[in-house]
């Protein structure tokens, strides 16, 4: 199946206790897509201005990734600049400057207005409901959010969540949104809002599925050595769980998101690997099946 990312395209500087890096590539689409475009043809919808490098770009296209989709504008790029601490659990962001995002209305190309597994990538839920007005006939949709979105658009959020099949949200935004300090409670909180499934990341502890009548599962973190930048690595888990439903062709229940949350997880640590995309532009399918089956033989008796 064909699966159609729509989120931020971005340039990043970031700097972490043992490097600092500029004009890296970031945003949640460039990330999603890029994990995504292992396992099935991937389409990517973003805008980006006058700055932003043509070799970000080719990276995309070199994952086979249709960049048709990205609207080129004369202003400037979103851009993001942080600072990760000891921990790289914690971080500060220095910087954001909206740009090109503040006027943004996606438009999908004909070709991408059928696309079967829509990722709705984080960036304002505003822009996630124009995208998935334009798709005919969507399979799956799956959309990520973030604390500013549940703060200052609420409504739009709201509605959102009552047209998407899943949505996948961080510890702390799903205690922010259902207003409560138990995760268990926040999951079935957040299916009452719509979705048939959600997702709760809880960084390097794994993640937390709920489903219908009370299902429940849970995944630990692919275990690393190291963490060279954890940037986009929620992003990567999106992309890698879409990527895993589209190539099996599975119905999506609550079984299937069993199966595809060890892609999810495992996308993610190739993430966390390396600045920005990069650990993704340089890794191929065999890496991946190899960690799978490593991540496989950590998780079951």
């Amino acid at each position: 199946m064909n699966i159609l990312v729509a989120g931020t395209v971005a340039i990043d500087d970031i700097k972490t206790p043992s490097s600092t890096r500029a004009g890296l590539m970031g945003g949640s689409a460039a990330y999603a897509a890029m994990a995504a475009s292992f396992f099935a043809p991937t389409r990517i919808v973003g805008i980006v201005g006058k700055d932003f490098p043509v070799e970000h770009i080719n990276t995309l296209k070199q994952r086979a990734i249709c960049t048709e989709g990205i609207e080129h504008s004369e202003g400037d790029s979103f851009y993001w600049s942080g600072e990760y601490h000891d921990n790289m659990d914690q971080r500060t962001t220095h910087a954001v400057a909206v740009n090109v995002l503040e006027a943004y209305q996606p438009k999908l190309p004909a070709s991408y207005q059928s696309s079967e597994i829509i990722v709705l990538a984080n960036m304002s839920p505003k822009n996630q409901l124009d995208v998935l007005e334009q798709c005919s006939t969507p399979q799956f949709v799956v959309a990520d959010t973030m604390d500013i979105w549940i703060q200052t658009e609420r409504a739009a959020l709201d509605e959102l969540l009552t047209r998407i099949d899943m949505l996948v949200i961080n510890e702390s935004e799903a205690k922010l949104f259902t207003q409560t300090g138990n995760l268990v409670q926040a999951g079935h909180r957040l299916l009452q809002s719509g979705p048939e499934f959600t997702i709760i990341k809880t960084g390097e502890h794994g993640a937390m599925l709920f489903g219908p009548d009370r299902s429940f599962f849970r995944v630990g973190a692919y275990p690393l050595d190291s963490v060279e930048d954890p940037t986009g690595a929620g992003d990567s888990f999106l992309g890698g769980l879409a990527g895993h439903l589209a190539e099996t062709r599975e119905n999506v229940d609550f079984q299937a998101l069993k199966h595809s949350l060890s892609c999810a997880t495992v996308m993610a640590s190739f993430t966390c690997e390396a600045f920005s995309v990069e650990r993704l532009a340089a890794i191929d399918r065999a890496a991946i099946d190899m960690r799978l089956n490593t991540y496989a033989g950590y998780t079951q008796l």
